[in-house]
């Protein structure tokens, strides 16, 4: 989704570009996620596992709005950014938007995630995010 449709849909509100903040959501998204590798998965874990991958993706997209100089108003306007950045496997970012629903499910449903699901967000990590953190650092860099 474009930021007009974003901005028309009141999902992003028009700020200052904000690097600091965007750097800084990038690299708590790498730290975290560094600890849920080491993080061995099984069903005490998945949930834990899914939830803070999800949330790790969802700063890289709080990262690019700020750079862009948007406020994210919620989490569809974080996940439908990152469709817009060209990547490899750009096709996997259709999952975005499931990944959100799960994660809405497991907070505010009680649910549970399968090993299956907590695999697939790791496996769309490790297939994508690296592309887009250097997307986000050369945007980065670019606007210093």
């Amino acid at each position: 989704m474009k930021i007009e449709q974003l901005l028309r849909l009141d999902l992003i509100r028009k700020r200052s570009i904000d690097k600091s903040l965007a750097k800084s959501m990038i690299e708590s998204s790498i730290d975290v996620m560094k600890a849920i590798k080491d993080t061995p998965l099984n069903e005490q874990t998945a949930t834990i596992i899914f939830r803070e991958t999800y949330e790790s993706v969802r700063q890289l997209g709080d990262a690019r709005l700020w750079l862009l100089g948007y406020e994210p108003k919620n989490h569809e306007a974080s996940m439908e950014i990152l469709k817009e950045i060209e990547i490899k496997n750009k096709i996997k970012l259709n999952h975005l938007m499931r990944f959100k629903n799960i994660r809405n499910d497991i907070n505010y449903r009680g649910f549970k995630a399968t090993l299956s699901q907590a695999n697939e967000i790791l496996e769309f990590w490790n297939l994508c995010c690296d592309e887009i953190i250097r997307n986000l650092k050369s945007e980065l860099s670019f606007k210093s």
